[in-house]
């Protein structure tokens, strides 16, 4: 299940996208069971353990139980393995909704009850800040919920493949390009269910599928609507008001600039894709400007003409985060308050880190839930500078 940036075509769309043809990957020699006991979740759903010093990383477990591992991978300074076996199971285990759970690589916390993962995932964004970041207790606030932990997605992206002699539809599996064969996902809408229901009944040629409750959208939008409304609200509070000029970096179609132009005398967007930009400006304001073009080289000319102490930043980039050309710029022309929406908290780490060595503030940071039961988490950060 793929994503994309705000205001960017969407994956899949036309409905159809021919794979490449793709070797299946090759088994690694494996090693003796390795007794564990499991002492966090990282980042990315797998719970550490540790063998002689070396870090284990086995998904589907929770700090405190005892397990058995199956290592398939050994790297330098870790080790990933697979579950085998919990011999001493954690009071949080849960049975999953999904009878496919652990087989398919969607879903990472079906095991626990959701105010763990919230939980789970407000920790990883703090470690990272603090190990990727170099920022000493950063300041982390409580994980914000989705208003639904399941049913939530109203779009999914699935693949079929010819497998075995049968079509496959569904996701792909935890390790490999096998598909895992899906009716029904717990994690999406009644509405895209029966788009599935739908795609199955047509026997499918291979390749890969967006299915969505809402077909007609051409640009992204967030995939679970009560959390969109949460992510909003809390970009509009830490925007705030009474500045003269947004700058929208990243802006895609204008989702975020469009929501916020009534606060500030000008907004400017700027964004790379010149359909995304064409949709920004059909519905812009008369205080909106959007601008295609490179985000580093926009807004160093925006900002050398702006007001700096009455300028805000939104920064929305996509998973890979700013480039180090923007870090830079913001850190020589630094702005009065800057807001980064991240879907990605270890490149937004690295990227607030180098903000923070310019010399700006770190206010706050708040994870949003945009996707129960994954690993995935989206972040928003606020900082300001005093110069």
């Amino acid at each position: 299940m793929s994503r994309s940036r705000r205001g960017r075509p969407q994956a899949g769309t036309p409905k159809q996208r021919q794979l490449p043809q793709l070797s299946p990957p090759q088994p690694e020699a494996t090693a003796a069971p390795l007794a564990l006991q499991i002492e966090r979740v990282a980042y990315g759903g797998a719970g550490i353990g540790r063998e002689d010093g070396l870090v284990v990383f086995v998904p589907f477990t929770i700090p405190g139980e005892a397990i058995l591992a199956n290592p398939i991978r050994l790297q330098k300074r870790f080790c990933e393995a697979e579950l085998l076996q919990v011999q001493v199971p954690s009071p949080l285990r849960q049975q999953p909704v999904c009878e496919h759970f652990e087989r398919c690589g969607g879903c990472a916390y079906q095991h626990v009850p959701y105010p763990t993962q919230l939980e789970w995932k407000t920790n990883q964004v703090r470690e990272l800040l603090e190990r990727l970041g170099k920022i000493p207790a950063p300041p982390v606030a409580p994980a914000i919920a989705s208003p639904q932990s399941f049913g939530y997605r109203n779009r999914i992206l699935v693949h079929v493949a010819n497998q075995g002699g049968s079509v496959h539809v569904g996701f792909y599996a935890k390790r490999g390009r096998e598909i895992v064969d899906i009716e029904s996902c717990p994690l999406a809408s009644t509405a895209v269910n029966d788009r599935l229901a739908a795609l199955r009944q047509t026997q499918p040629n291979p390749g890969e599928y967006t299915l969505s409750a809402r077909p007609e959208v051409l640009f992204f939008e967030q995939t679970n609507d009560g959390a969109a409304e949460a992510l909003v609200r809390l970009v509009a509070s830490l925007v705030g008001s009474g500045h003269e000029l947004l700058v929208d970096a990243y802006c895609g179609a204008g989702f975020f600039g469009s929501l916020l132009a009534d606060r500030f005398e000008r907004v400017t967007g700027i964004e790379s894709h010149p359909g995304a930009i064409a949709a920004a400006q059909k519905k812009a304001g008369s205080n909106e400007t959007y601008i295609c073009g490179d985000v580093a080289l926009q807004l160093s000319q925006i900002l050398a003409g702006a007001d700096p102490m009455r300028t805000t930043v939104l920064l929305d980039p996509p998973a890979a985060g700013v480039s180090p050309r923007v870090t830079e710029l913001l850190g020589k022309a630094p702005v009065g308050r800057l807001v980064y929406v991240s879907c990605d908290p270890a490149t937004l780490a690295r990227d607030v880190g180098a903000l923070v060595g310019f010399g700006y503030q770190l206010e706050t940071v708040v994870p949003v839930d945009m996707f129960p039961q994954t690993a995935d988490i989206e972040v928003v950060a606020s900082l300001s500078h005093g110069s």
